[in-house]
């Protein structure tokens, strides 16, 4: 199935194709510079598979939470197309993709992103299957937290995401925690091979649907406070 996977959910802009003759990917680091490249970044992709856009038969994108810049910039991309093409739009929870390569850890692994005014966007998984709700909370928290799921003192911990490294270093007692290598990395890769390896109907998005937040941006907050 030919798939366009878009992360613009954090500062690495991710682009990741799936055609008949196999799977592309590139990401940059792209800062808040998301509206300037991403069109680019797809049209590589296109140009690389010898493909057009109306060979595409679904595409995907970051459902949230994550900049509420970014997530409205890749959710626009991704919405367009699936309306020009009358293609599915489908959108997954930018947190359960940033831990779906570790479902073979043997402990919990825990995404998050910096969600700035001094907490993160993140929520525990283990073997895939996330436990409790999407947070928006400060380190001592999540610190709280990640006491009531380990099973055990000794259980080991991932932490992976954007926001893995400064949470690390925020959290009260970090032993037993470790941050993965590849933390930094954008995550369309897995956001593309999740819906190859799931039905992609049980993330299509209807028409009033958009992307989750998880508090009001700053604009919304001086409009209203």
């Amino acid at each position: 199935m030919n798939i366009l996977a878009l992360d613009t959910s954090g500062p690495v802009l991710s682009a990741a194709l799936s055609s008949p003759d196999g799977v592309r990917y590139i990401e940059i680091d792209a800062g808040s510079r998301h509206s300037e490249l991403l069109v680019g970044l797809i049209d590589t992709l296109f140009k690389s598979a010898g493909m057009k856009p109306r060979d595409l038969e679904a595409a995907a994108c970051m459902k949230g939470p994550g900049s509420f810049t970014g997530l409205r910039i890749g959710y626009a991309a991704a919405k367009g197309l699936s309306l020009a093409l009358g293609i599915p739009l489908a959108a997954v929870p930018t947190l359960d993709c940033m831990a779906y390569p570790h479902s073979a850890w043997p402990g919990l692994v825990l995404p998050s992103l910096d969600a700035k005014k001094g907490c993160f966007f993140a929520a525990f998984y283990r073997e895939r299957q996330r436990l409790g709700d999407y947070l928006d909370a400060s380190p001592e928290v999540i610190s709280g937290m990640l006491e009531t799921f380990r099973t055990g003192k000794e259980e080991k911990v991932i932490l992976t995401g954007p926001g893995a490294e400064l949470l690390f270093s925020q959290m009260p007692d970090p032993r037993g925690l470790a941050v993965d290598p590849s933390f930094k990395r954008g995550r369309a890769f897995e956001l593309l091979d999740k819906l190859r390896k799931n039905t992609i109907l049980d993330y299509k998005e209807d028409e009033c649907s958009g992307p989750l937040y998880l508090r009001k941006s700053d604009a919304e907050l001086s409009l209203h406070p």
